[in-house]
């Protein structure tokens, strides 16, 4: 059993301020187990309601929408644009490159919001997307596109970043596991009306590049809503100086930090495919990689008052082991959103538009049993189990996944699809969860945690995304040589394989295939990762609290054994005191 955090306040005092019903009232209660033992900062009064928490949430729904549109918008459009550019190549770098720069600004992000107006920083960030999206919806070359995934990704960042922080400042820790559940529906939600919409864009006369411009207009009336609607939100630090407010920002550790990001993707992305890995160019980027991001740790240890990433909130075991399931759930979350599609269009020959409609399995069970898992949440007050069984039925689901072949039937490979997207969803939501209940006695803490977690999703994202590429072209290179001659498989488009002869096409499709299923396998590695996670993670509870109230029947961020513990170490001392009390001083 583990013993009470020693940091952890007891209720010894405010025993004694209370009068003597409401204190046996309040024994009982911690008799029972059904006492709160933890203190917060916020009472439930002080939290917007009503009329404009509505529009407070709403505003930010429809950012978020935008967002969820664009991440996977582009994904059944892939092939087309490989396509038109002539490069198959550069299918990794569409989605790595838009996470790059969301997560190498995604930590800043955490700290602008801790120290500037909410709102402020969220329109800065609609407006960084716009513009990006911009960019992609006029791109003449692949560099283009690329360079406008990289602008809009940070936008990204920052609304990405601001849909919890929001929800901080606007709903009570005990509430929050459902409106969480709302997000996540509308991010899924958005995200199963974006590949049909790119897949329509697509195989329509108004072209991919309306999977981009569609977001200019969607951006104008999320800025109109963030205008009107958002207030400003009760923040820490209000009266500090400008001037306070950004040292407070750690630019030498994000001087390091972004560069040191960049080199790294890199180098995967170039490593074994455009560059040899132990050629200089690959050697040096490395290199730089490694020396930046040590700099960025030393930044941090040597400045900790100021660090992007606290050595006070990293050292926490709930933190540390959020951070590993946001990081690998992120990695093997984009291996497959990108690679599903790939498949549908390249082994089974559908259009664009058909893929979209078929990765509706997908996409529908993460919005259900997202919803599903922040009710149960709030309900029993405890992550853990959502998370355990969801990364289970992830493993089972990418298991399956890795089965595909170029004969699955269409009821097999819907079916996995749904079990694996049952196991995103229940998942999904924890590892950002447990951030902000670990550190829910500061409001800033919990942007600096929830930017930590968002960070840690998008590197994993953006890193096995590039990975994914660079194993799908060596195994294409390795089952395919010498079956297409006069074919460059890597330059050629996803869907040249289906108006190939067919006396080529059958062999080219199996090795195809292997190889796709190699890349599904690396997601799979990473789903059971999240499964060691998740036996890490504590157990903490969400059921928060404003004060000790015997009406309400809520328990504290204490795992059950340490409330039982620290209720009967408190009696004991009440116990103690009013032995005192009656036989007089000690002589």
């Amino acid at each position: 059993m583990a013993a009470p955090n020693s940091d952890q306040p007891t209720l010894l005092s405010t025993y004694k301020t209370q009068d003597d019903e409401h204190t046996q009232q309040r024994q009982q209660e911690l008799e029972q187990g059904t006492g709160t033992l933890t203190s917060a900062t916020y009472s439930e009064d002080q939290y917007p309601s009503g009329l404009r928490l509505f529009l407070i949430l709403f505003s930010f729904l429809v950012s978020m929408f935008l967002v969820a549109l664009d991440r996977l918008i582009i994904a059944t459009a892939l092939p087309k644009i490989t396509d038109d550019f002539h490069s198959v190549t550069d299918i990794g770098w569409y989605g790595s490159a838009y996470l790059l720069s969301t997560c190498a600004f995604q930590l800043l992000f955490g700290k602008l919001y801790a120290y500037f107006p909410v709102k402020h920083v969220v329109v800065l960030s609609v407006i960084f997307f716009e513009i990006g999206s911009a960019i992609c919806g006029t791109a003449q070359s692949s560099i283009a596109l690329i360079a406008g995934r990289a602008i809009a990704g940070v936008g990204d960042a920052g609304i990405l970043a601001g849909s919890t922080v929001v929800l901080v400042y606007s709903v009570p820790l005990c509430r929050r596991p459902k409106y969480q559940g709302i997000c996540g529906a509308v991010f899924a939600i958005a995200s199963a009306v974006g590949p049909l919409l790119g897949g329509a864009f697509t195989s329509s006369h108004a072209t991919w590049r309306w999977c981009f411009l569609i977001n200019l207009p969607l951006g104008g009336v999320a800025l109109l809503l963030i205008a009107c609607a958002m207030k400003p939100l009760g923040q820490t630090h209000e009266k500090a100086s400008l001037g306070d407010r950004l040292r407070q920002l750690d630019i030498k550790g994000t001087i390091a930090l972004i560069p040191g990001v960049v080199c790294l993707l890199l180098a995967l992305q170039w490593g074994g495919i455009k560059y040899a890995w132990n050629a200089p160019r690959s050697i040096i980027l490395m290199v730089l990689a490694a020396v930046l991001l040590l700099v960025f740790v030393a930044i941090q240890v040597l400045l900790p008052e100021t660090a992007t990433i606290p050595p006070g909130i990293i050292k926490q075991r709930s933190i540390v082991f959020s951070a590993w399931i946001s990081f690998f759930f992120g990695g093997q979350l984009m291996i497959f959103l990108y690679f599903i599609p790939v498949y549908l269009q390249a082994i089974k020959g559908f259009s664009a538009i058909e893929s979209g409609i078929r990765i509706l399995p997908l996409i529908l069970s993460i919005t259900i049993f997202g919803a599903i898992s922040g009710t149960v949440t709030t309900r029993i007050g405890y992550y853990n189990p959502v998370l355990i069984l969801g990364a289970c039925v992830m493993a089972i689901g990418g298991g399956l996944l890795t089965t595909l072949t170029v004969k699955t039937e269409v009821g097999q490979w819907s079916a996995y699809q749904v079990i694996y997207g049952m196991g995103v969803g229940l998942s999904s939501q924890v590892a950002n969860l447990a951030a902000q209940t670990v550190l829910r006695e500061s409001e800033a803490d919990v942007s600096v945690g929830v930017g930590i977690m968002f960070f840690s999703q998008t590197f994993g994202g953006a890193i096995f995304t590039s990975v994914g590429q660079d194993i799908l072209n060596s195994q294409l290179e390795k089952h395919t040589m010498g079956l297409h001659d006069g074919i460059d498989l890597e330059k050629s488009g996803a869907t040249t394989l289906t108006n190939l002869p067919a006396e080529l096409r059958g062999p080219l499709l199996d090795g195809y295939n292997v190889a796709l299923r190699a890349v599904f396998v690396v997601g799979l590695i990473l789903v059971c990762f999240v499964v060691v996670g998740a036996g890490g993670l504590e157990w903490r509870s969400v059921k928060g609290y404003t004060g000790f109230d015997p009406k309400n029947n809520d328990s504290g961020s204490l795992s059950a054994p340490e409330q039982m513990l620290e209720g009967k170490n408190i009696l004991a001392q009440v116990d103690k005191e009013k032995e005192s009390d009656e036989t007089g001083p000690t002589p």
